[in-house]
């Protein structure tokens, strides 16, 4: 006997018709009458009497009937025991990403779960440098490479694509060409970026009019006019004063990959929290 048939007979019982059943629970008729006639079998009795009215508990089904729903009542029990065990995690977690990322993709994400799971502290570090999750400076991290950290459990998130973006009042570049137009770009200890060459390449004229390892700075130095800069798409669109201009490609796009330790895969807060940023972030 399988407690999914029991549900099957539950569902009978309360609504009459296997249409009915089947529209509860989300199954399909024929699927319904199935597993209905593997649990009067497993019984080795009939418990439904079918008439043109529907369907109506035979003596037997009459007696099958209590049991279940009290076999019904523990399970409910038992899921409701478990979610409210999980809405009361509490604890803390370190996440590390990029100042954009953080700002832009994860913040609301992390307010959700925060509604969801008050109880536990979030501190989120921007930083450019990559936190050892090994020594547990950080216990999730998000990164746009793959890790290659011993022991670490990490998987790709997200394709993120990138645009190219200037000042509304900003006058638009020649593709392939550039001259005349200030450039916005990474600082030297990230020049091997791909967006980097990238725009080099399509306006080779263009002169380098700021540099900065951070993403979200060089958005802001866009919307004062001071030159054309790549941008993550979530960044650089959602950024007041900001148009996306097209050079007649597309820039490079990134992977971003998620990891944390294999000592903490069963961590509970951490698990409730990946669920989620999986839920809403992954493609």
């Amino acid at each position: 006997m399988e407690w999914s048939d029991l549900r099957v007979f539950l569902a009978v019982a309360r609504e009459g018709t296997l249409g009915g059943a089947a529209r509860k629970l989300g199954q399909t008729q024929p699927t319904m009458g199935r597993r209905l006639q593997a649990l009067e079998h497993a019984v080795g009795h009939k418990l439904f009497q079918r008439t043109t009215a529907g369907f109506v508990l035979t003596d037997e089904g009459a007696a099958v009937l209590g049991h279940a729903e009290r076999i019904e009542d523990e399970a409910l029990a038992f899921e409701r025991q478990l979610a409210g065990q999980e809405r009361h995690l509490d604890g803390m977690l370190r996440i590390t990403a990029s100042d954009w990322f953080a700002e832009h993709v994860l913040t609301p994400v992390i307010a959700e779960f925060a509604r969801e799971y008050p109880r536990i502290t979030i501190e989120l570090l921007t930083d450019t440098r990559f936190l050892s999750l090994s020594r547990r400076e950080a216990d999730l991290a998000f990164r746009i490479k793959p890790f290659d950290e011993p022991d670490i459990v990490s998987r790709r998130l997200l394709h993120m694509p990138y645009g190219v973006y200037a000042a509304a009042g900003y006058p638009p570049p020649r593709a392939g060409d550039g001259e005349g137009a200030a450039l916005i770009t990474m600082d030297s200890a990230f020049s091997g970026m791909p967006d980097v060459a990238w725009l080099q390449r399509m306006l080779p004229h263009a002169r380098v009019a700021f540099r900065s390892n951070a993403r979200a700075v060089q958005a802001r130095m866009c919307v004062q006019g001071s030159g054309i800069a790549v941008l993550p798409r979530p960044l650089g669109d959602g950024m007041a004063g900001l148009r996306r201009i097209e050079l007649g490609e597309p820039p490079p796009p990134r992977e971003t990959w998620i990891g944390y330790h294999r000592d903490m895969r069963r961590l509970a807060r951490l698990r409730a929290l990946l669920d989620l940023v999986v839920a809403r972030l992954a493609d």
